[in-house]
């Protein structure tokens, strides 16, 4: 077996309940199998599902996403692969999918490598729906990166002005900022948003007295001298943290106020992240 199938499938390629049973085979709801080497492959396990989809599904949400490669924060990393269907089709979700019902028009559907699945712009007004702001706007932002425009989420959000998600979608678009760099950045973005700090300047390059470039700050608020950075994993790796001690004396040097983030702190102990920074604008 080279890919997904069906056990109707595989019995018409002489692959008998026994070898569909084997190791090497991942069982991934009733019916539908995928190769073990395959199981770790979104395309391989959209492919899967699809096979025993009703006619016309097209894959949305958080798969979609996916495979626009858009990172989602605050969700599990492996999901069931989510299809919307018509609102009339009776199918339901199963272990390996998650099912939505809705109307799709024509131009909300494109084709990506043959896997029919929402437009990026429909595939936002979906996330609306089952995302919290923080994570919608991390999407948002990455959708204004790649090419999206804010005039083509307001029309997809025109289409659906009211329901699940919309009041969501309209408080997060005038957040959104293609500068963003990190959807961890664009969560702590939106935790200052609602805590009614200032807006910061995204990437601003900070200059000493000489004109001499310091650094590219995430977040700042020129006129405080205050500079805010999200620190990824990546940031642990020997080589940047020196070079981050180092940026960070030169800042203070010059009489910049530094603060420096997690995730332990974005998500774990968010009221102090905004008291620090709250502190720091009023000084």
């Amino acid at each position: 077996m080279a890919g997904p199938t069906t056990r109707g499938m595989a019995r018409a390629a002489g692959i008998n309940d026994k070898q569909l049973r084997a190791r090497d085979v991942v069982r991934l709801s009733r019916g539908t199998y995928l190769p073990r080497a395959l199981a770790g492959d979104l395309r391989a396990r959209v492919a899967a599902v699809l096979l025993t989809a009703p006619p016309g599904a097209v894959v949305s949400h958080l798969t979609a996403a996916a495979l626009w490669h858009l990172a989602v924060p605050l969700r599990p990393l492996e999901e069931p692969v989510h299809v919307t269907v018509g609102t009339g089709s009776a199918i339901r979700g199963r272990q390996d999918r998650v099912v939505h019902r809705s109307v799709l028009a024509d131009d909300d559907v494109t084709r990506s490598h043959g896997i029919p699945l929402t437009t990026p712009a429909r595939t936002w007004r979906d996330l609306a729906m089952v995302l919290l702001p923080a994570a919608l706007l991390a999407v948002t932002d990455q959708l204004l990166s790649s090419g999206s425009t804010i005039l083509e989420l307001q029309t997809e959000l025109a289409r659906r002005p009211t329901g699940r998600g919309s009041a969501r979608a309209r408080a997060v678009l005038p957040v959104a900022d293609p500068r963003a760099e990190s959807a961890m950045e664009s969560v702590l973005r939106w935790l200052l948003h609602e805590a009614g700090l200032p807006r910061p300047v995204l990437q601003h390059e900070v200059r000493g007295a000489s004109g001499r470039f310091l650094g590219r700050a995430d977040l700042a608020w020129p006129d405080r001298r205050v500079l805010v950075e999200f620190d990824g994993d990546v940031h642990r790796e020997r080589d940047v943290f020196v070079n981050d001690l180092r940026r960070q004396n030169l800042l203070i040097a010059e009489g910049w106020t530094v603060l420096r983030f997690t995730s332990a702190d974005v998500l774990g102990r968010p009221d102090d992240v905004v008291v620090q920074i709250r502190s720091a604008l009023r000084r």
